[in-house]
């Protein structure tokens, strides 16, 4: 019999475990700052203590093996309990004095929230002293770790820019598209999403734009800013869209947003993995523009399918355990399920509308310890989560395949393709290789099964056994001494 309190937790998707041991999210505001790393010449600012700061930049770090240009207020005892509105002016005015940023991004933290910090108002107090900066757009965005997720974080951070930033429009660009690209997906999904707009002869605009700014460039000079992404004037020519296409049902109200301050239509789009969603896609592109689909995605959409007969003797059937943010774990399920896989677990990280269509299972607001302990109830053989997941997986004994964020034990996670037809194929086959990889080898001595291995053994030519020679009826012996029948 359900509790008043159990029927509670299941109408808000509340997590049944209130402390979490070993987190699976990362924070809301390392999601801002993900966000705001994708504009160009954009310079993140977390508003809290030199640790908060000092965590989000090694993971940043150790995920995309880059620089990452990240600074804070530095609060300290004191000025957190006095008010720390004097550390963000001096925050400011200390990176205008080092440089010039396009866009500075303020993100609140814990601590900072918890205090009651109204970084908003102390922006507008900024300008007031400072009128000289005026020109400087400062981008404010509240972004506590105790809600949500950084998928939380990187939508918040979206929708205040768009609000600061984003300019209405009276002329409309016929061709061209906004494109909300959501935190799950990579520099390779991006570039290839655009190549893809292109070939239906549109001209994007994607915000944010990891994939000029996160790509692995090695820049000639240093500066202490984000190299590369989405420019100043491309948000400002937004508004000027024919469209906007939300790539993740997080990112609605980032495309509600958009409607409201320029008025463009938007479509959203919670799915790109798979056939059937990047068929569902590609419809949507031939009725916005008309065409017809690529030949090239003819192709590679033939090849998808012939490596979902290959694989489909290792990933049918699999009993997997899933572990990622609602965007990314909702796409995940429902492609390992369309090619047989079988998710007996669904653990997530924060509230959303998708939690409850997870294929089969409804998702669980947890952590690692919960998807580790819900593996090994329901007889998981893979583990799919972030590297953070690793040390479960060794307990339950079976693989981990790597994806989300972050990933840091492995190279080149930003770079690995995982939408559309090809990047389908390339995922699948990564299942499949790392089923397959877990077999024991073949060798001679597993020719044979088991209740004829004695038998082949026997006839295998042991120098022992005495030699005894071949008889044909109705032929005589051979001479010994002349080696021919008499």
């Amino acid at each position: 019999m359900k509790t008043q309190t159990d029927a509670h937790q299941e109408n808000r998707n509340l997590p049944g475990d209130f402390v979490s041991v070993n987190p699976l999210k990362m924070s809301a505001p390392l999601g801002g700052a993900l966000f705001f790393l994708g504009l160009d010449r954009s310079l993140p600012v977390f508003h809290g203590s030199q640790g908060c700061t000092s965590f989000a930049l090694v993971l940043l770090g150790r995920h995309f093996k880059e620089s990452i240009p990240l600074q804070t207020t530095a609060m300290s005892e004191v000025t957190t309990i006095l008010g720390g509105g004097e550390n963000i002016q001096a925050a400011i005015l200390k990176i205008l004095e080092k440089g010039t940023p396009d866009v500075i991004g303020l993100c609140s933290t814990g601590l900072t929230e918890t205090k009651g910090e109204d970084i908003v108002g102390e922006i507008a107090l900024f300008r007031k002293k400072h009128p000289e900066h005026a020109g400087i757009p400062v981008v404010a965005v509240s972004t506590p770790d105790f809600r949500g997720s950084h998928e939380d974080g990187f939508r918040d951070a979206m929708v205040r820019t768009i609000e600061e930033l984003g300019e209405p429009s009276p002329a409309i660009v016929p061709n061209q598209v906004n494109v909300l690209a959501g935190s799950h997906l990579t520099v390779a999904d991006l570039d290839h999403l655009r190549e893809i707009l292109e070939s239906f002869g549109l001209d994007p605009i994607f915000l944010p734009d990891l994939s000029r700014s996160l790509d692995g460039i090695v820049p000639e000079t240093f500066e202490p800013v984000s190299m590369g992404g989405t420019t100043l004037p491309e948000i400002q020519r937004m508004g000027a869209s024919a469209q906007t296409i939300v790539l993740g049902e997080s990112l609605r109200a980032a495309g509600e947003a958009l409607l409201k301050k320029c008025g463009v239509p938007f479509v959203v789009v919670d799915r790109l993995m798979g056939m059937i969603a990047f068929d569902r896609f590609l419809v949507t592109l031939r009725h916005l523009t008309g065409r017809d689909y690529p030949p090239r995605l003819k192709r590679e959409r033939n090849r998808l399918s012939d490596a979902m007969l290959d694989a489909h003797f290792y990933v049918g059937g699999l009993r997997i355990a899933a572990g990622l943010e609602p965007d990314a774990l909702h796409d995940m399920v429902h492609f390992l399920e369309e090619n047989g896989a079988e998710v007996v677990v669904a653990v997530t990280t924060t509230d959303s509308p998708l939690n409850a269509h997870m294929g089969r299972e409804r998702a669980e607001i947890g952590d690692l310890g919960l998807l580790e302990r819900r593996a090994g109830e329901r007889g998981a053989r893979l583990l799919v989560t972030h590297s953070h997941g690793r040390q479960g997986a060794q307990r339950l004994g079976v693989p981990l395949f790597r994806t989300g964020f972050p990933i840091f034990d492995r190279l080149g996670a930003p770079h690995r393709l995982q939408i559309g037809y090809r990047g389908a194929m390339e995922t699948l086959f990564r299942f499949a290789n790392m089923v397959w990889s877990r077999d024991p080898e073949n060798g001679p001595e597993t020719w044979y099964p088991e209740e004829g291995r004695h038998e082949a053994e026997t006839h295998s030519g042991n120098p022992d056994m005495e030699f005894v020679p071949v008889r044909f009826e109705g032929v005589s012996a051979l001479n010994p001494a002349t080696g021919r029948n008499p």
